[in-house]
């Protein structure tokens, strides 16, 4: 039996996975947490790694193994390749007005079709120039710039070599490096001028690597290329014509497969590149099964007990709005934003109904990412739901009459480490692409649409976003 791991270090914990390549059966698994801050020390995920391997049992008999991780970030490190401050994740809002500058400075086209995405607080690009303006030592002291994916493949590879880890060994793949701001999914090149324009100089960045590309051994198993988290999570979920990946985790995503870059001058569709050479256009909100967790605290109650009470509120919870904000937002671009609830009545001022409207807010705002994204042409016939929060059978039952298509829900899985995993049996034979193993038991929902729950929340949005742009003003 021929082994295979595949590692998710995802913003709240580290998962690894070990699959019989040959059939993917799942063998054996780890986990481990991560800190719960949007600025975190790089080392804790390697802590964290080492930790989940430990519990999936090691390395004992793996040939192969890649890691993928969650998007953007700004991990900077020294001469030394030492890491000179923690670093920031995609969630961390501070470079927002840095993420303006740089838009207001080039235009949105130039952004959007130059890398195909207009960046946001999110991307490396914006929180490099947020590094150089705030701090300028940091950033002097900055030799080269990479992501949390590029740094663990980097580390692990490191960590079999005597003579320790130099910053000319970082790799990257397609996925992760067109999520930084500074790289060209079509030309398969970086705009080193929009490195420099963020940082004021131009540093090393990692050498990105092919689909099935291995940059070395950890002892005798062959490393991937690694890949970002939801590029990793189509590798195996496999978004066919017509299908549109959700996912629900500690963000939200929608996101397709395409032969060609969707450049979006908006800002709303991120075109990404996927893990196979094509494209992935992507749009993600900051918040999503966390918006649960959080009404379930203020409710005194579970993941099960929400779901129960989401179930047994009317459809559109009678005027009930939640927008579900809780950390600012990405899409709407509202970093200053919190969340807010609209329609508070007598008739419902009930746990009933504000767990049906966090259930229902979260889905309006993945429905209208699902719009943005059929906008520029893609088709979306169903929907394929992923994600812890994609375990609710409330919010499984609403998506469908929310989304207007059927949602299909795959049994639960870890789909990013597994999809490294995947990507892990493809480069022990890199010169041809194995079939996605076979996914057995998912479930359809259907459900007649519920036309006035997207009505009242766009109205309520609109609202939001109109007071939010007055006060900026």
């Amino acid at each position: 039996m021929t082994l295979v791991a595949g590692v998710d270090s995802s913003t709240q914990s580290c998962k690894v996975v070990v699959r019989d390549a040959a059939t993917g059966d799942l063998v054996r698994k780890g986990w481990a947490p991560h800190p719960d801050s949007t600025e975190v020390d790089p080392e804790s995920w390697w802590k964290a790694l080492q930790s989940a391997l430990a519990d999936a049992g090691g390395l004992d008999g793996i040939a192969s193994i890649s890691i993928a991780a969650q998007q953007h970030g700004m991990v900077c490190l020294d001469e030394d390749a030492k890491v000179i401050r923690p670093a920031l994740l995609w969630n961390d809002t501070r470079s927002a007005l840095e993420a303006e500058a740089l838009v207001s400075e080039l235009g949105t086209d130039a952004w959007a079709y130059g890398v195909g995405s207009v960046p946001l607080a999110a991307f490396t690009v914006s929180k490099l120039r947020w590094l150089a303006e705030h701090e300028a030592d940091n950033a002097d002291r900055t030799a080269a710039v990479c992501l949390p994916h590029d740094w663990l493949t980097w580390r692990f590879l490191g960590s079999q070599h005597q003579d320790g880890l130099t910053i000319e060994s970082l790799t990257t793949d397609r996925s992760d490096a067109s999520g930084t701001g500074y790289w060209s999914p079509t030309t398969n090149e970086y705009r080193l001028d929009l490195l420099q324009r963020a940082l004021g100089r131009v540093v090393k960045v990692p050498r990105v690597l092919g689909p099935a590309e291995s940059p070395g051994q950890n002892g005798s198993a062959l490393l991937g290329p690694g890949a970002g988290d939801n590029a990793a999570a189509a590798l195996v979920v496999g978004p066919s014509d017509g299908d549109v990946i959700v996912s629900i985790g500690t963000s939200g995503t929608a996101f397709a497969s395409s032969d060609v870059l969707i450049p979006d001058s908006s800002g709303t569709v991120a075109g990404f590149a996927d893990a196979t050479g094509r494209y992935l256009p992507l749009v993600c909100t900051l918040n999503a099964a966390r918006v649960l967790e959080g009404i379930a605290r203020i409710l005194g109650v579970d993941q099960q007990g929400l779901s129960d009470l989401a179930l047994s509120a009317p459809a559109g919870a009678d005027g009930l709005v939640l927008l579900p904000y809780f950390e600012g937002e990405r899409t709407p671009n509202l970093p200053d934003s919190t969340g807010e609830v609209y329609g508070l009545s007598l008739k419902t001022s009930s746990a009933g109904h504000l767990a049906r409207a966090a259930v229902e807010g979260l889905l309006c705002g993945l429905a209208d990412a699902l719009d943005a994204v059929e906008s520029h042409g893609v088709k979306i016939e169903r929907v394929r739901l992923i994600g812890g929060g994609s375990r609710s059978e409330a919010l499984r039952r609403i998506a469908p009459a929310i989304f207007g298509r059927p949602v299909l829900v795959p049994p639960p899985g870890e789909y990013v480490a597994d999809g490294a995993a995947f990507q892990a049996m493809w480069v022990l034979d890199p010169g041809h692409k194995p079939e996605p193993w076979p996914l057995s038991g998912s479930l359809r929902f259907d459900a007649e649409p519920f036309p006035g729950v997207r009505a009242r929340y766009a109205e309520v949005r609109d609202e939001h976003i109109s007071r939010a742009r007055t006060r900026e003003r």
